[in-house]
């Protein structure tokens, strides 16, 4: 047996982690083992093997958590590649490839010291001048957390006590102290994780990591009813009645909604006539209604045609890639489908991707209805004990057919056959936190490695999948009609130039689009509403000093949300009370400028009050289930007009919608990307999409500002060629991708100071050095100047050659490292979507 192993640690350093293995202990390549890095505990994968003695003296791995690998070979190689290819730390593209964070259980603890006791003892007598550097609060605060551990110590002992404290090992000079943990000590004082780790730095407390694995196993608590004889009040015999009435046994949960006091079970259960027992909790794969089979339907020629091709690439056993290009209701879904029960039935294993959570649950209900228990689903909303519990079926073999977005790339099947990305141009399936890898890409590499088909599909191609299709790198597959020679819906452009001219105020609903609504309306048909913007008020404006609300993170406007009474960022959460007075000058001129979802939502009750109208935005869709709620709704014909953001122009199929109005087309043709008319273009084609998937014909109504812009022109006229090729010209012009290989290296700090340091010293690193066939943009302060508490500034690199921008952002990162900038704080977005 090796005696060292090689163990990939989920920390942001680029590098592996020697350990010595203890005696006894068996470690498997791509297994998982818990060891001691820092002074904390972490999970990690091993990559290696070896007898190969380090230098340094190596800490003993704790145990070893699986004995056989949760990631193979070719999970172990994806990983790596993705390290290399996005430049991310090793250990954190491990982590991200596994749902398992439900087995592994964080506690850390904190114990006070000699120190912490004469701190304590000198902030009661005197209030401590040792301590007058720090504000009151923080004072305070210190105090708060001294009194709380040291009167954990004289608590019974026990293995926990009242206070949450941990009895283990004492301290050297302080033998009656206990470990508190971190979640009870928060909570109790309500400090922050700042406040806990300064006092570790007096060494008035000691941080103790007890992280350990744990079973994630779901289970639910069940009540079985045993006996029903003897005498009862009226309480006890409601639950009686109401577990006979569900044939003798019922979730306790359910029992507790009955409106009786809990005694009365507590009751029955001992006397012996109710037991309850802990059971294997169900996991329901979706709530969504089914919808008709697509193999009810009759595949017209192009989806014949597109899926014998796939039979026949998928037959080869061999990598191939395919770009299914069709129209909004061409079939594309019918098509997949039907590719995934031949790989079904041949024994093989699929994975189909789909860009949002909301689009999820209506895929795994047709997967469902199709191939029974043999799907499994992965996504963000599922809990982390659900995750893992899916992860574990895929692993197994229970489960081949997978659908998930962007993470289900990494799922653990056998004999990959099919891969499939649905919406493929959609930005999520980019992610923004480290490793920041590209779902579509990442898919593409992955069914290469294992000699397996990938089909990337959509109505709104990006520019480089249809770039590579043009240059043969993937076949390309056209649908260019609806199913059943359903029509594209017409679209009309309103120009919102001329609205006001002619109204003489400012119009949301322009005249047009209210009485296209009204129509649908007397008819009973469904109307859905795009304006792609959360909120009530996107601008709280002073009229005298001329100032905006900002949040205090970031360099950024808050937004008012009136229902919840309060304005909010929408990007790092903060919340502030809606001003009555301008916060800068004290004038009480506060005017709430422009139109969210919800000011609209609101506007269109106003306008059509027999209408049921709701709203899905990220303030209304809490989970996945607020969603399939609202399409179910929306299905079963309960809603007649559905306002939103973008999440309602994405692949949903309503045939009772026959109007689709968007508010504010143009929007994001104003930010400072050279995608930006790409993605008004996408958005304004896929939303116009959901009209007119029925019997009845569709029609689209765009309001807009720039009407001539040829985004908007070509989404009008559904011509994605025309688009293509006038946008392609620009990017060449330009160099921007598919011409190039971008990359977008951010430089952040909460410190100004040191934010410009380091960007002055990068920006002096590449002026000085030779990059050949790189070039460098910036440096200069990125569109979003402060986000989150950090000042941000940042390089765009392009290059022809992918290899030369991968060597340059390598070196950069070398030179970054040398000269003490932290690896956290430079971020490296290869192939980078967002730039702001």
């Amino acid at each position: 047996m090796p005696e060292f192993c090689d163990v990939a640690v989920p920390v942001p350093l680029d590098m592996v982690f020697t350990y010595r293995i203890p005696a006894g202990a068996i470690p498997v390549i791509g297994g998982r083992v818990l060891v001691p890095f820092r002074q904390q505990r972490l999970m990690g994968i091993v990559v290696d093997l070896h007898d190969r003695e380090p230098k340094l003296t190596t800490k003993k791995i704790f145990n070893v958590v699986d004995s056989t690998p949760v990631l193979d070979d070719a999970l172990l190689r994806l990983g790596r590649w993705i390290a290399d290819y996005y430049l991310a730390p090793i250990g954190e593209v491990f982590r991200t490839m596994l749902p398992l964070t439900a087995e592994f259980k964080r506690v850390v603890g904190y114990r006070i010291t000699e120190q912490g006791h004469t701190a304590l003892h000198l902030a009661g007598v005197s209030g401590s001048s040792a301590r007058s550097q720090r504000t009151p609060d923080e004072q305070a605060a210190e105090f708060r957390v001294l009194d709380y551990v040291a009167a954990a110590s004289f608590e019974a002992d026990g293995a926990t006590n009242g206070k949450g404290a941990v009895q283990s090992a004492a301290l050297p000079g302080a033998e009656s102290s206990q470990l508190v943990r971190e979640t009870t000590l928060r909570s109790a004082t309500r400090v922050s994780r700042n406040i806990l780790t300064g006092m570790v730095r007096k060494k008035w407390l000691s941080r103790e990591d007890l992280s350990s694995q744990q079973d994630a196993t779901r289970t639910v608590k069940v009540a079985l009813l045993k006996s029903a004889d003897g005498k009862l009040n009226a309480n006890q015999q409601t639950v009686i009645d109401t577990l006979a009435a569900a044939g003798g046994k019922i979730p306790v949960q359910q029992l507790q909604s009955l409106e009786i006091p809990r005694s009365a079970l507590s009751s029955l259960v001992r006397r012996g006539l109710i037991e309850l027992v802990e059971e294997p909790a169900d996991f329901t794969l979706s709530r969504a209604k089914p919808r008709r089979s697509p193999f009810e339907f009759d595949f017209n020629q192009a989806q014949k045609s597109a899926l014998i091709r796939l039979r026949e690439k998928v037959e080869e056993r061999r990598f191939s890639g395919m770009l299914l290009h069709g129209v909004t209701g061409s079939g594309k879904t019918a098509v997949y489908l039907a590719g995934m029960r031949s790989v079904l039935e041949s024994g093989r294993s699929a994975i189909l991707l789909v860009p949002e959570i909301g689009l999820t649950p209506a895929v795994a209900a047709d997967l469902h209805q199709i191939f029974g228990e043999e799907v499994a689903i992965l996504h963000s909303a599922l809990s982390d004990r659900e995750r893992a519990e899916q992860w574990h079926r895929i692993r197994r073999g229970e489960a081949r057919m997978v659908v998930g977005t962007r993470s289900a790339v990494f799922a653990p099947v056998s004999d990959l056959a099919l891969v499939i990305v649905d919406e493929e141009h959609d930005a999520s399936y980019k992610q923004e936190e480290t490793p920041r890898y590209h779902a579509r890409d990442v898919a593409v590499v992955r069914a290469k490695m294992a000699n397996a088909v990938v089909v990337l599909g959509s109505a709104t191609p990006s520019l480089e999948s249809y770039f590579n299709a043009k240059k043969n790198k993937y076949a390309l597959v056209e649908l260019p009609d609806r199913v059943e020679r359903r029509p594209l819906p017409e679209v009309e452009i309103v120009d919102m130039r001329l609205e006001f001219q002619e109204t003489g105020h400012e119009q949301v609903i322009s005249r047009k689009l209210a009485s296209e609504i009204q129509q649908r309306l007397d008819l009973k048909e469904q109307v859905m509403i795009l304006l792609n913007r959360r909120g009530y008020s996107p601008v709280v404006l002073c009229r005298t000093c001329g100032k905006k609300l900002e949040c205090k993170n970031c360099a950024i406007a808050l937004t008012h949300h009136k229902r919840e009474h309060k304005m909010v960022c929408h990007y790092c959460g903060h919340t502030a009370p809606v001003p009555k007075s301008c916060v800068h000058c004290g004038s009480e001129y506060v005017y709430f400028l422009g139109t969210g979802s919800e000011k609209l939502e609101e506007l269109l009750h106003g306008m059509f009050p027999q209408a049921r109208i709701a709203r899905l935005d990220r303030d209304t869709v809490r989970g996945h289930e607020d969603f399939e709620r609202t399409l179910s709704a929306l299905n079963e014909g309960e809603l007649d007009l559905v306002v939103g953001t973008q999440m309602i122009a994405k692949g949903h199929d309503i045939h009772g919608v026959t109007l689709v109005g968007v508010v504010g087309a143009d929007v994001a043709l104003g930010l400072p990307d050279f995608r930006a008319a790409e993605r008004t273009f996408q958005l304004l084609t896929q939303v116009a999409g959901r009209a007119g998937r029925g019997q009845s014909p569709g029609k689209v109504i765009l309001q807009t500002y720039f009407q001539d812009h040829y985004a908007v022109q070509y989404a009008a006229q559904h011509d994605f060629v025309g688009f293509y090729d006038k946008e392609l010209r620009f990017r060449s012009w330009m160099h921007y991708p598919p011409y190039s290989a971008l990359a977008n290296v951010l430089v952040r700090s909460n410190n100004l100071d040191d934010a410009l340091r380091w960007y002055g010293t990068l920006g002096k690193w590449f002026n000085e050095t030779r990059h050949e066939d790189v070039r460098v943009l910036g440096p200069a302060a990125a569109p979003i100047m402060r986000l989150k508490r950090d000042y941000r500034y940042h390089f765009v690199l392009k290059s022809p050659s992918r290899e030369k921008l991968n060597t340059t952002l390598r070196a950069m990162l070398t030179h970054a490292t040398q000269q003490k900038i932290p690896r956290t704080q430079v971020i490296v977005d290869v192939d980078a979507i967002w730039l702001m």
